[in-house]
């Protein structure tokens, strides 16, 4: 993860984590994306199944704000963003959420800098995205 051509973050076998933090978000959704992050058995064991956590395989995080997850695209053909409520709680949020991340027995975090024009690389290896949230609406 770049900043005007300067790295940020970097990580090596782990975790790539956009999150998003939309207005009605509180101290328990950050509590149970965390929990779910943490304990999530995504990477593979020895027979090929999705049986190990990211502490499990000692695994790295990189965690980047991304607030354009919320984009209402339902209408019109420009997203809109009211769900993701005024950018000082949002960036209250953040902060809070890499603090309580960082409490975790992870091997190393590295985190973006909320609000910041970030160059983000990718490797997605099988590929495996899948969607978290504490509204648990899927």
């Amino acid at each position: 993860m770049q900043i005007n051509q300067e790295t940020i973050g970097k990580i090596g076998m782990g975790l790539n984590v956009l999150l998003g933090i939309k207005e009605n978000d509180n101290e328990s959704d950050i509590d149970y994306i965390i929990n779910k992050l943490v304990n999530l058995r995504i990477f593979e064991d020895d027979e090929g199944k999705m049986n190990r956590s990211i502490l499990d395989v000692d695994g790295e995080l990189l965690l980047i704000s991304q607030f354009t997850l919320y984009g209402d695209c339902r209408k019109g053909r420009r997203p809109g963003f009211s769900r993701c409520g005024p950018v000082d709680e949002a960036e209250q949020k953040y902060t809070l959420f890499v603090e309580k991340l960082k409490k975790q027995p992870i091997k190393k975090i590295e985190t973006g800098i909320f609000q910041a024009e970030m160059k983000v690389l990718i490797e997605n290896d099988g590929p495996v995205t899948l969607l978290l949230d504490s509204e648990k609406e899927f």
